[in-house]
């Protein structure tokens, strides 16, 4: 096997800040004794799925953890994540306090895998997106003048 190193394509910063939301996180963990990775590991495999979505058996592999250890892993620290992201109102509270000219409202398109479930309203399936030809669910990311998402 060979093994080599690389880098991820994210700020140091960005990798320290999310550790440290993770960490706080842990401090209320029932059983601490039972995690089998450090937070920063937690923190690497997250950004790592998110920024070039890495598959999941690579990651557990990197991280020294099972599959079904990483899919937690990854969707604890997505929680986490998520509950430090400001709301829509607190977005535009500070854009109108610091007197931004505009906003930016931008989406992308994650793929998934088909998904046979109720259809919408008018009959199309609810995962099918139209101008992509493909499955998957929107995210919205809202963003400064800069294009810094907020």
């Amino acid at each position: 096997m060979i093994t080599y190193r690389a880098t991820l394509d994210v700020p140091a910063h960005t990798l320290r800040t999310v550790t440290r939301w993770i960490t706080e996180r842990r401090r209320r963990d029932i059983r601490p004794w039972q995690r089998t990775a450090t937070a920063r590991t937690q923190a690497l495999l997250a950004l790592r799925w998110f920024k070039d979505a890495t598959r999941m058996p690579l990651l557990a592999r990197d991280a020294k953890i099972s599959t079904a250890t990483a899919y937690r892993y990854l969707h604890e620290a997505i929680d986490v994540i998520a509950a430090h992201a400001p709301d829509l109102h607190h977005v535009l509270a500070t854009a109108r306090q610091e007197d931004w000219p505009f906003v930016c409202l931008d989406g992308t398109l994650v793929p998934t895998m088909q998904l046979h479930g109720p259809k919408n309203p008018s009959g199309a399936e609810s995962w099918y997106s139209g101008k992509h030809h493909r499955h998957g669910g929107n995210v919205q990311v809202l963003c400064d003048p800069t294009g810094y998402p907020v």
